[in-house]
């Protein structure tokens, strides 16, 4: 059923749902309304696709294949009105979100499915927008895309069995596995990862431990392969304390009120790896960690 698909930001998470279908012989349109976005986004997917052939992942012939299965476009309506499937990845904003629904909706061929990768925000609420709510649905890619395998399918109230079934087989010739919940705030994968972080981060506000402390307590007491702190500084900081309001909003349980030192840290501008500085400090551009933590004493 599907062929043709369209993704929209070309972000992070925009540019890797793009990367995934176009190098399994999906035909991509991914849409931004800044073009600078769309030459950035081609330029990171052609630096992965690399950076899979240099580990002998794919062939140099796959890249090809790959970059000829990708086109952009910086109009919705453009790049929509083929779209078997549509995947939403912009800013996790509720507003931009539903606007963004509603022009799909109306651009949109009247049986594409509309997909959203919030992290989040209730799909029923999105869906409510449409006039198919019954063809929206949550597919929420872990980043980075590319290589993570987990897709959370969110279904909405009205979302229907079909729908979900067709999401699951598709999620599967991403060679990703799927794991089909219930829309709640948060989900599953938010709905425990972010009181965790909340928790690392209270524990920092409240002198318990350092960064560096919290984070090896939970990558060599409990496996984790990264440290919260850490994490929420990939994640980015404004980005979790969006979540937070939605669980704490959602759920009214003061347990998932933000700590108000990220709050803090937000309201600053400090949001992590993407800005160079967040429980961390970052070398410009590319995420490596160059010093310590700058909460050290």
């Amino acid at each position: 059923m599907f062929q043709n698909i369209s993704v929209i930001g070309a972000g992070t998470m925009g540019n890797g749902i793009a990367h995934v279908f176009a190098q399994n012989g999906f035909t991509v349109s991914l849409i931004d309304v800044n073009a600078a976005q769309l030459e950035k986004a081609l330029a990171t997917i052609t630096k992965n696709l690399d950076r899979q052939i240099s580990k002998a992942i794919i062939t140099e012939n796959d890249k090809k294949k790959t970059l000829s299965n990708l086109n952009t476009f910086t109009e919705i309506a453009a790049g929509v009105c083929n779209a078997d499937l549509i995947v939403e990845a912009a800013t996790e904003n509720i507003d931009l979100k539903l606007k963004i629904f509603k022009q799909l909706d109306e651009s949109a061929p009247a049986k594409t499915i509309l997909a959203t990768n919030t992290s989040s925000i209730s799909i029923t609420k999105i869906a409510a927008v449409t006039k198919r709510p019954d063809l929206v649905i949550g597919m929420h890619f872990m980043n980075p895309v590319p290589i993570m395998k987990l897709v959370e399918i969110i279904n909405g109230y009205a979302t229907t069995k079909e729908v979900t079934e067709l999401i699951v087989a598709l999620s599967k010739q991403l060679n990703k596995i799927p794991c089909v919940v219930n829309d709640y705030p948060g989900f599953i994968a938010n709905r425990i990862l972010m009181p965790m972080i909340n928790e690392a981060i209270y524990s920092l506000y409240e002198g318990v431990a350092g960064v560096e402390e919290i984070d090896t307590v939970m990558k060599l007491g409990m496996a984790h392969p990264m440290g919260p702190l850490q994490l929420a500084d990939f994640i980015g900081l404004d980005v979790c304390l969006s979540i937070l309001n939605v669980l704490y909003d959602g759920f009214g349980n003061p347990k998932y009120a933000p700590c108000p030192l990220l709050i803090n840290m937000v309201t600053a501008g400090k949001l992590g790896a993407k800005t160079g500085e967040g429980f961390y400090i970052y070398s410009a551009g590319n995420k490596e960690l160059i010093v310590s933590n700058r909460f050290k004493k």
